[in-house]
């Protein structure tokens, strides 16, 4: 038996649920931002993919949290906001700790940098520090931010166009991306995560024979 549902009928926790436990799996964008104070923030999000290549367009949606008993926008979309910059920086297998830690509410002045260990990197062309670890990474400029309402879990979708790409040696070879050396985690449902164990080719089809 299917179960046929209306988003205005469940309450967005349960919403909330079904999304990320069927929409999946899900890429991490995982953010460096700086705030108007000068403090290092960096942060996961899994709402996040491609919007367009020509421009090159990254763009990724934090919800707004509870603080307080109030909707409140993360740290990420507020210093955003204020310096209209940010880095993407893209998470390998090795690193998921790293990052798991990052997603720890720490307070504004705190920098998840330093929480986790992690190694600053100077860009090029933004403010925002980059993952030394990471072996990619996107320097953006802010394009655009669409907020979709005022409600905790209400989300803000941020485009940013990439202005700077970094690829360690090891990842890109003769042009291409060395999907194995960069060992890609994605988010699932819950607590769950996954690799690229499990991969597969298939080739551009061809029209039908039996069409």
């Amino acid at each position: 038996m299917t179960q046929h549902l209306s988003p205005s009928d469940i309450n967005s926790i349960d919403l909330y649920k079904i999304l990320i436990s069927t929409v999946m799996p899900r890429p991490i964008a995982w953010v460096s931002t700086v705030s108007k104070e000068g403090i290092d923030n960096l942060a996961p999000f899994s709402f996040f993919t491609v919007a367009s290549v020509k421009p090159p367009i990254l763009c990724f949606a934090p919800a707004l949290k509870e603080s307080g008993g109030a909707p409140t926008e993360k740290d990420t979309l507020r210093n955003i906001r204020e310096t209209g910059e940010f880095v993407v920086n893209i998470v390998s297998r090795d690193l998921v700790e790293k990052m798991n830690q990052t997603s720890f509410d720490y307070a504004p002045n705190e920098s998840e940098f330093d929480a986790a260990g992690l190694t600053r990197e100077p860009s090029s062309l933004v403010k925002p520090k980059r993952v030394a670890e990471s072996m990619v990474n996107y320097e953006c400029k802010l394009v655009q931010i669409i907020d979709f309402g005022k409600d905790v879990q209400s989300g803000s979708l941020i485009l940013g166009e990439i202005v700077k790409i970094h690829l360690r040696e090891s990842v890109f070879k003769n042009g291409k991306i060395d999907m194995a050396e960069l060992n890609p985690v994605g988010r699932l449902g819950g607590l769950w995560y996954c690799g690229i164990g499990d991969r597969f080719e298939l080739k551009r089809p061809s029209k039908s024979s039996t069409q």
